[in-house]
């Protein structure tokens, strides 16, 4: 199981009390649904079982049963109960508007056993702004509940996932969301596209991943989203999954998206995406491109960390240039939340971090449209924590 990078780090006090409630509603929403969302669940399940025995087929790894032997209990650890997240304060000058944004993510993760999990995220955030005639600052806090899940390890190539998950369609949502993992504090232009209206799905999803060869990885995941029209815990009605290819020698990853939307224009949604992170260089490379009906577009992001530079060493190793390239092409459909014409868009920024989970952010992007160019200036601080909710042990 994978919960940092992977998964992520959005709770509110319903993360908890809610999310059993939740469960139920999506089980009754997807499985006594419609003829055609049984017949996409069955189609998911078979699917993700005869993936989870690639490996044994194609490695011929099929093997009579180990005899029996009385497990060594000694080495049985307890797993304990953990609250982890992030909190930061960012600065945003949008085309020289002040805007100060404080938010902070818990995450609950609540082992049950050594083969399920229940983890959840809220985010609690608010954008602050001048009032014309109001002295300071003022704004609302707006609460978000972005997954509430529980996680069941089938074997070692298949985990099965119910209730609410944030959607894998390319990597940004899942894997560098949060704002202590993210290099820069804005949102790609098209992180929209794919993700639903609350970047989350509410269903199942099954997913998981094995060694092809000795140089090649393979990871995968598909899953079914029913549709809630609920405030709290939004979600669009479709279908998809991701796969891609790992090759720990160059250490590059790429993979692709599919989604088929099965609500509205009920239109396919594309996606491929790339990480490489060079031997030789400190060097991380991330990359999406998404192509849909209601606007396509892609983004290149390299971070380089100082760490070569033979002066000041201490300091250089802690800090982190990092720019992004963007573009996004309005689609034949309005899409809610994308922008409204053509638009490309530049940053650059520098990151240092004072230690593990502390961070302080800084970037500059021009923006280019028909609706005119603006400046955005970003300035924060970030700050990862982990607290566990019980006493280490062993059973």
């Amino acid at each position: 199981m994978c919960v940092d990078q992977n998964f992520g780090d959005r709770a509110d006090g319903i993360c908890l009390h809610g999310a059993s409630l939740l469960i139920k509603q999506v089980l009754r929403a997807v499985i006594p649904g419609s003829r055609s969302s049984r017949t996409i669940i069955r189609a998911i399940l078979a699917t993700a079982f005869l993936i989870s025995l690639v490996p044994s087929l194609v490695l011929g790894q099929v093997a009579e049963p180990p005899a029996y032997s009385a497990p060594d209990t000694s080495l049985d650890v307890k797993p304990v109960p953990l609250l982890s997240g992030s909190a930061g304060f960012i600065t945003t000058f949008d085309g020289g508007d002040p805007h100060l944004g404080p938010i902070i993510s818990p995450v609950v993760l609540v082992p049950l056993g050594q083969r399920w999990l229940f983890e959840s995220r809220g985010t609690f955030e608010s954008d602050m702004v001048q009032e014309p005639g109001n002295p300071g600052f003022h704004g609302v806090v707006a609460k978000a509940l972005d997954y509430a899940q529980l996680d069941f390890i089938a074997n070692p190539h298949l985990t099965i996932t119910v209730g609410r998950f944030l959607t894998p369609f390319g990597i940004y949502n899942e894997r560098l969301y949060p704002v202590w993992i993210r290099n820069l504090q804005a949102d790609p232009l098209t992180l929209p596209i794919g993700n639903g209206p609350s970047d989350a799905s509410n269903g199942v999803m099954l997913r998981g991943g094995f060694k092809a060869s000795p140089r090649l990885n393979i990871n995968y995941s598909a899953y079914y989203s029913a549709l809630t029209t609920s405030s709290v815990v939004t979600a669009d009605r479709f279908a998809g999954g991701r796969a891609g290819i790992f090759v720990p020698k160059a250490r590059l990853e790429v993979g692709g998206s599919f989604q088929h939307l099965l609500q509205d224009e009920r239109s396919n949604l594309f996606g491929f995406h790339a990480i490489w992170q060079p031997l030789a260089l400190p060097l991380d490379i991330r990359a999406e491109t998404v192509r849909s009906r209601r606007g396509s577009g892609y983004w290149v992001e390299p971070a380089y960390r100082l760490t070569q530079l033979p002066f000041w060493r201490n300091q250089m190793r802690r800090t982190q240039l990092v720019a992004r390239m963007q573009q996004f092409w309005v689609g034949p459909l309005p899409g809610d939340e994308l922008p409204d014409v053509d638009t490309r868009q530049f940053e650059f920024g520098v990151n240092y971090y004072f230690m593990d989970g502390l961070k302080a952010t800084s970037n500059y992007g021009r923006q280019f449209s028909v609706e005119g160019n603006k400046n955005e200036w970003v300035f924060g601080l970030t700050y990862r924590f982990v607290v566990p909710l019980g006493r280490e042990g062993a059973e």
